[in-house]
């Protein structure tokens, strides 16, 4: 079929919602403009303005090394790194760095420029990963305030760098990981504008192309690999929140996927790369992830989102619908007989590639569904409705079993940043045209036991529900969710309220008794700033998406959008609450 793939939310990509509002049709789910609204609400507090992010001026009188913890805090922040984040980046070497932090550690004030800025980037990194009580009891500090201050210390740090011309891969990394350690307090469209700068670096340095990267040995190499599949992944993600067309991950470049190789296997004067472990090594999430993206990069239905003239550079572009489902069968089948089948579930690193593997297929199925649905809902057979209502489900399970995991606390960080927002968006949708269906009740129970796990099963001091209880964009998670179980009640006498809908309103009503307080916009953290939640990335509602009335399908030249997919939107938001978890 012809026509352009549509996501729920196009983010900022065509203007400002006044644009919106005019044309916008009554059938659409969620206004373009009210989301670009709220982005505006919530991030145009003093602490989350974002003009500082470009690096324009220096603050004044810093001492750098004044900005470094205590010589026992740094040794603790490298041990955090080394359990929460390195095992799902693998941007550093640890026997090779490891040596060099305790080094520097020793003395802060004569550390090289490009290995300061990546330990301040570090410290971000370690603090991101914990939440209120862990920081507070392992630092004695708020966790906002210490962040602050390491943010802080890794900007001058990548200043002093020169990081806007460097070649240095450290600085890079060290500029990778800052703007991840950006993502929960920072307005997507303007962290989108700085990863831009990270990526146009990164493709000047040459780390996308493989012809480059194979002249530095194989250490260097594959590090440089590493760094390119992990900003071009994160890059990926905040364009899902922002506009899809800025998106890297597209098969105009060559970087080859990563090897599953332990850090001791790879050492500075190798000249020929070690075969890969034929059990699971410490690097099988990234590897995992770097598979996916690159099959996700050569997707018909993600560049029928992206740019859909790009399918000119797959081999199977002009392949049917039914051969893509066959494609993404076959790369699952791969990716459990080579990877899945050897973890072992009570693994954290192994527990997490498992879930994070399936929700990826589900969501590469999901966005399938949603380029090659009718644009008449009318018109589809009940067998792809039902299939997408499948793969929209799994995606909210495997998200339920990634957060409801005690065993991958550590690791939430980078769950937080992929709330499956597109998949309510169908799934209350279905709701409200068929509210008795066959598969209503295991639906409200899906998205009950999601809404649990992501917002209320986690440590109070750092719920969204708890810490922005004004975030606009509970709003319109709230609207979309209550608007589908109004149509249950007006269809049915008795309708025992879901999990999901009397937390929303009860939610709502404190929200109410609160309004006779003094005006304020966010609830304070520990830290005593503004939190936008990281727990429930709605931030601009997953651009995934579109689907409540029906809109003739545009040409296969332009990116799909909402109005495809019959929900209303110019084009995909694949989770974007900002926060962590919001």
């Amino acid at each position: 079929m012809t026509g352009e793939a549509q996501h729920p939310y196009d983010g900022d990509s065509q203007g400002s919602g006044d644009e919106f509002d005019e044309v916008d049709s009554p059938a659409r789910v969620i206004q373009p403009g009210e989301v670009v609204k709220a982005w505006d609400k919530l991030f145009n507090q003093g602490v989350y303005r974002t003009e500082h992010l470009l690096f324009c001026s220096r603050t004044a009188g810093v001492e750098l090394s004044a900005l470094h913890p205590p010589q026992a805090q740094i040794f603790r922040l490298w041990q955090l790194y080394l359990e929460n984040i390195d095992p799902l980046l693998k941007l550093t070497h640890t026997p090779t760095l490891q040596a060099r932090i305790i080094d520097a550690a020793s003395d802060v004030t004569r550390i090289e420029p490009n290995l300061e800025a990546l330990m301040f980037a570090i410290y971000c990194m370690a603090i991101t990963s914990l939440n209120q009580e862990q920081c507070q009891a392992m630092f004695g500090t708020p966790r906002g305030d210490i962040l602050r201050g390491y943010q802080l210390g890794a900007r001058e740090a990548l200043l002093n760098c020169g990081f806007l011309k460097c070649n240095n891969r450290e600085c890079l990394t060290a500029l990778h990981l800052y703007l991840i350690s950006l993502k929960p307090e920072t307005d997507p469209r303007s962290l989108s504008s700085m990863l831009g700068t990270a990526v146009r670096i990164a493709q000047r340095m040459g780390i996308d192309t493989e012809a480059v990267n194979a002249k530095y040995s194989v250490l260097e190499s594959e590090l440089r690999r590493r760094l390119w599949w992990s900003l071009v992944l994160f890059d990926s993600r905040i364009a899902e929140m922002t506009d899809f067309k800025t998106a890297t991950l597209i098969p105009t470049w060559d970087c080859r996927t990563l090897q599953s190789v332990n850090d001791f296997s790879l050492r500075n004067e190798m000249k020929i790369a070690p075969a890969e472990s034929a059990n699971t090594s410490e690097a099988l999430f990234t590897v995992v992830r770097s598979k996916i993206g690159d099959f996700t990069r050569h997707s018909p239905s993600h560049l029928d989102f992206v740019n859909p003239l790009m399918k000119k550079f797959v081999e199977k572009a002009s392949a049917t619908s039914f051969s893509e489902l066959k494609d993404i069968s076959a790369f699952e089948s791969s990716l459990e007989s080579k990877y899945l089948v050897q973890c072992d579930p009570q693994n954290p690193l192994h527990f997490i590639t498992i879930w994070w593997a399936r929700m990826f297929l589900a969501k590469a199925r999901f966005a399938h569904h949603l380029a090659t649905r009718s644009p008449n809902p009318e018109h589809e057979t009940d067998e792809k409705r039902e299939a997408g209502l499948t793969h929209a489900r799994a995606m909210l399970e495997c998200d339920t079993m990634l957060m409801s995991s005690p065993l991958i606390e550590g690791f939430r960080w980078i769950i937080y940043l992929h709330f499956p927002f597109p998949a309510y968006v169908h799934l209350t949708q279905d709701l409200k045209l068929r509210p008795l269906s066959d598969q209503a009740d295991l639906t409200w129970q899906v998205m009950s036991d999601s809404c649990s796990a992501r917002f209320m099963a986690i440590n109070t001091k750092d719920s969204p529900m708890e810490t922005t209880p004004k975030n606009p964009f509970f709003a319109i998670f709230a609207g979309v969710i209550l608007q589908a179980w109004a149509a249950r009640e007006a269809a049915s006498i008795h309708s025992e309220p879901p999990w999901i809908v009397t937390q929303i309103k009860q939610r709502m009503v404190r929200m109410d008794q609160g309004a006779a307080e003094p005006p304020h916009e966010f609830a304070e953290s520990d830290g005593g700033i503004p939190y936008a939640s990281e727990h429930v990335d709605l931030g601009s509602l997953d651009s995934v998406y579109a689907s409540t009335g029906s809109f003739p399908m545009a040409s296969t030249e332009a990116p799909l959008s909402f109005d495809n997919m019959q929900w209303s939107w110019p084009a995909p938001n694949w989770g974007s609450m900002p926060g962590q978890g919001w």
